[in-house]
């Protein structure tokens, strides 16, 4: 299967992303979309991306562009630098999937690419620029600027008395969240940093991971474990217990320390926003740009409109410019893990991140995957399901009787008791995923699980 565009910029098997292949992207985006003042590049630590990125920077020389080498660093600090310096930017990655695959993420001047960029690059494919001379290694400052950022808005005393235990893993934000958080006046501890590539999901953990986490906050008496995907656009983050804090509700939480009236976030993300009393909800499909497309209407809509969006995995987008405890935040339309993180737990009281969750409306959701099914065995087997009530009768035996049907993105079915399941085939992996919602975590868990086990009957 050939490297495609999905929900989250262009992904496939490293053996799929040959120069040629990498070369023929870079140069449609440089046809296709406005680079501005040049164009910035970043890499994750993927082994891959090393060699990738150097085919991405000398394409572009090829174009004429300036580029500027930003090196290893998390992806919303190279949007950030991008934007704050009119350029366009590329991140070399691939997330949160194995390091057998890689990606590009494009962003122009104004941000990630919108879905009408995308398929302006892939019309513009077969227009090659021959090579250009590859500009050498840059600097860390866009890393350090958006360290600054967290640093000047939140102020030395943010974090003052949480012990916090940073996963670090491979990702590229390791050694910037022990920087930041003692910054804020917290105690870091670092975990499990690994010289190879570890594929962490931060909307789809597994029980060993989490298992894991919670026998790290007991051992190390820490008040939250924090970590992020591999190239920290998302973030993960427990309580004291260390169960982990959905993305969904680190969104809705930030959103509400930052004063939002107007939220953005996909179908698949927890009701409970709804119950919080912000002014409005718009649902979106899974995905970034679409979050993004929701978050333009507003302001288009209402110029200084308080709008945020948010996705199921975590990553946060800020629309407008925020107070933060010391100091302004500047609005970063693109999926960013350090705000998520960050806000909740400046604003938990003595009773930890759990006390906090345990205040807000009791709607709990949960998520898990299949992997290695091919795209077009789970697209046929959804397809059928959308079309056919009574094969939504066989296949949904166990939360009751079907009450609403939402086909945004997926197949998302409410139940009659509140219950809800929601099944999605990846837009950018050989994934099927499961999300479920309930009145009790335990019961939102095992109704992934069960549905996970039919699926893996249903398609093999």
């Amino acid at each position: 299967m050939a490297a495609k565009f999905g929900t989250s910029g262009l992904r496939g098997l490293v053996t799929e992303l040959s120069d040629d292949v990498v070369a023929d992207y870079v140069s449609a985006f440089a046809h296709a979309c406005p680079s501005g003042s040049g164009v910035y590049v970043g890499r994750d630590l993927r082994e891959s991306s090393d060699g990738i990125a150097a085919q991405v920077r000398r394409t572009l020389a090829g174009a004429g562009l300036d580029v500027t080498d930003c090196g290893v660093l998390p992806t919303p600090a190279l949007a950030l630098a991008a934007v704050q310096a009119g350029a366009a930017a590329i991140m070399v990655t691939g997330s949160h999937i194995p390091a057998d695959r890689n990606g590009l993420k494009f962003y122009t001047p104004e941000g990630e690419i919108t879905k009408a960029y995308e398929t302006a690059i892939l019309g513009a494919l077969g227009q090659a620029f021959p090579d250009g001379t590859d500009p050498g290694p840059g600097d860390d400052s866009a890393a350090r600027a958006y360290a600054a950022r967290y640093v000047d808005a939140f102020g030395p005393k943010a974090l003052a008395g949480l012990r916090i235990g940073i996963y670090q893993h491979s990702s590229v934000a390791r050694d910037l969240m022990v920087n930041v958080v003692e910054a804020l006046g917290g105690q870091a501890v670092p975990i499990a940093r690994s010289d190879t590539f570890v594929p962490v999901d931060t909307e789809a953990v597994d029980a060993d991971t989490r298992a894991m986490l919670a026998r790290w906050c007991a051992e190390h008496t820490l008040d939250t474990v924090i970590s992020t995907d591999g190239d920290a656009d998302r973030p993960m983050v427990t309580d004291e217990t260390g169960r982990i804090v959905p993305g969904d509700v680190l969104g809705a939480l930030t959103a509400r320390a930052l004063g939002a009236r107007i939220v953005c976030t996909p179908v698949s993300s927890n009701t409970l926003v709804d119950l919080m009393g912000f002014e409005r909800v718009a649902r979106t499909r899974i995905g970034s740009p679409y979050v993004i497309e929701a978050m333009e209407q507003a302001v288009a809509a209402e110029p200084a409109a308080l709008v945020v969006g948010y996705e199921a995995n975590g990553g946060f987008l800020l629309g407008f410019e925020a107070d933060g405890p010391e100091g302004r935040l500047a609005p970063l339309p693109t999926r960013d893990c350090l705000l998520p993180i960050l806000a909740p737990l400046a604003h938990a009281t003595e009773g930890g991140l759990a006390a906090l969750v345990a205040a807000l409306p009791r709607r709990f959701t949960a998520a898990d995957r299949i992997a290695g099914v091919a795209p077009e065995r789970s697209q046929a087997f959804i397809a059928e399901l959308k079309t056919d009530r009574a094969a939504r009768d066989d296949f949904f035996t166990d939360p009751g009787d079907e009450a609403s049907l939402d086909l945004t993105d997926g197949l998302r079915v409410s139940f009659e008791g509140g219950e809800i399941v929601h099944l999605r085939p990846s837009g950018n992996a050989p994934e099927f995923r499961c999300y479920a919602e309930a009145d009790d975590p335990d019961r939102a868990e095992a109704l992934v699980t069960a549905y996970l086990d039919k699926l893996r009957t249903a398609l093999a």
